[in-house]
């Protein structure tokens, strides 16, 4: 991780070069000036020797003139480079008296985050649909610089949480959290805007639009197929589970179409300007149509992904229940000390409910959350900074993959929401939904893998999901506006960059080139 520190360096480093510069062009002019001595001399003696003639010979004049345009030079050099770092020195310490105000600052980094988040999704997006035609190899200096940004990203989001989840009152310490995080960012976007170009010139949608567009097309039928039979799925979660288990994909079959709508309006102009041999207008169309149902399949696929997760999640709950048993006893047999009685309480109560739950048959039950209850059952059992408990049983427990599969299942069924949600929805979600997600996708994929892990990664899911679905509330219904069929949801999910009329689709690069119109 590179500190703030050591870009100061560099930057102080770039200042000496500077300094360096300047001086060698101040000795260059004074190495002229010596050269120049013996005519002007040579001039002199030739004005002395020529009769009748007076007044001051211009060879006189050079060695001074030479002298003041050089101090000159360096005066004017000296005070525009100290202008510049006056206008440029935010951190404190550095001899300015106006540093940017924290809570601009705070504003800056919170804005760079989110909008490098939706530069990283809407390039990951791109790249994805020009690996699929051109090959990994095609696009692997592409691969290599979303890389670099996505990894900015995640490391600038997790000094967010750090930044969140400190009690320091240390202006210093939370500053310098967040010059990092506008540092992190601004180099993520600057490299994604670098190869933009690049990028447009191997994707080139003109010279293969028909076939790209009956790509498009195809696709497009295939999923508006879909979609029917997804609606079936989510009504049959609903007689089969508890409200709880499906609420997260309730909206998710409208939504697809509202996408469909957008994406059939889009493919249809550039159809029409194919037809009129219109290809960059054709190509603006065809980008905004690709990610339409790119998103309607995040929808569709959401909702059989969760069918299959509940399925999987009832067959586990049987052995999950006996593992939760078994860490009972265990703990049971263990010496009496601290909260652990307390806890054992706790957790025998809620393994009772779930059995009660599963095995009443008298309401529908949610799996998911069955096996999320276990696992908060059993995570205080394993706190070993709080619980003096024996070591084997502690090893046991954090190597039984089976227990710890049982609480990698819904931990990594929320994550995936959530994901789909800020993807689909970016255009309204906050920074504080995007940190909580990017962590708990960090510590989901930490290996080795703990149960302290999962259960993070799982309240921190959750977590952003509420705080998502928060935003969204607060944005309003982009649904209800007078734009045409689908541009108020193409806005919200981030496909559009503004409901103005010809507004640009979002593509591959950083936030100087993601909103170009010249494609």
């Amino acid at each position: 991780m590179t500190s703030p520190l050591s870009r100061s360096r560099s930057r102080r480093a770039t200042s000496h070069i500077a300094v360096r510069v300047a001086h060698a062009v101040l000795g260059g002019l004074l190495a002229v000036a010596w050269l120049l001595l013996p005519v002007a001399r040579a001039g002199a003696d030739e004005v002395r020797a020529a009769p009748g003639r007076g007044g001051t010979n211009t060879g006189d004049l050079v060695l001074p003139l030479v002298a003041v345009v050089a101090a000159g030079a360096l005066a004017a050099y000296s005070y525009a480079r100290r202008t510049r770092r006056a206008r440029t020195r935010t951190t404190p310490g550095g001899g300015t008296p106006h540093p940017v105000p924290f809570a601009e600052l705070d504003r800056q980094a919170g804005r760079l985050l989110v909008e490098i988040d939706d530069c990283v999704r809407s390039s990951t997006e791109e790249l994805g649909r020009a690996a699929d035609r051109f090959g990994e190899e095609a696009v692997a200096t592409y691969t290599k610089a979303l890389a670099f940004a996505r990894s900015e990203l995640t490391a600038s989001f997790r000094l967010r949480q750090r930044l969140d989840d400190t009690l320091t009152d240390d202006s210093l310490v939370r500053r310098q959290l967040l010059e990092e995080i506008v540092a992190r960012c601004t180099e993520a976007g600057r490299r994604l805007d670098a190869e933009a170009p690049g990028f447009d010139l191997l994707r080139a949608l003109e010279r293969t639009l028909p076939a790209a567009l009956e790509s498009a097309e195809a696709r497009f039928r295939e999923l508006t197929a879909r979609t029917p039979a997804a609606e079936a799925t989510l009504t049959e979660l609903r007689e089969r589970y508890a409200p709880s288990a499906s609420l997260s994909v309730a909206g998710n079959v409208e939504q697809a179409k509202d996408r469909l709508a957008f994406a059939t309006t889009r493919l249809d102009r550039a159809r029409q300007s194919l037809d009129r041999g219109e290809g960059a207008r054709a190509t603006a169309y065809l980008r905004g149509a690709e990610a339409a149902v790119d998103q309607a399949d995040l929808f569709v696929a959401g909702i059989d992904r969760l069918a299959s997760e509940l399925t999987s999640a009832t067959a586990l709950l049987p052995g999950a229940l006996r593992d939760a048993d078994a860490e009972l006893v265990a703990a049971r047999g263990l010496p009496a000390v601290g909260a652990l009685p307390g806890r054992i309480t706790h957790a025998a109560s809620a393994v009772a409910d779930v059995r009660r739950d599963i095995t009443g048959g008298v309401r529908p039950y949610d799996p998911l959350g069955a096996l999320r209850r276990l696992a908060d059952a059993g995570t205080p059992l394993l706190a070993e900074d709080r619980v003096p408990v024996d070591r084997t049983f502690l090893d046991r427990a954090f190597l039984d993959r089976a227990f710890l599969d049982h609480a990698f299942l819904p931990a990594r069924s929320v994550v995936a929401l959530a994901s789909d949600f800020v993807t689909t929805h970016r255009g309204a979600v906050g920074v504080e939904a995007r940190t909580r997600l990017s962590e708990a996708e960090r510590h989901l994929a930490l290996t080795p893998r703990t149960l302290v892990d999962v259960r993070r990664a799982d309240g921190l899911a959750l977590e952003a999901q509420q705080l998502a679905e928060r935003d969204v509330r607060a944005y309003g219904n982009p649904y209800a506006g007078p734009e045409g069929a689908g541009v108020g949801g193409a806005v919200l999910g981030g496909i559009l960059l503004d409901d103005t009329p010809g507004a640009p689709a979002a593509s591959f690069g950083g936030p100087r080139t993601r909103g170009r119109r010249d494609f």
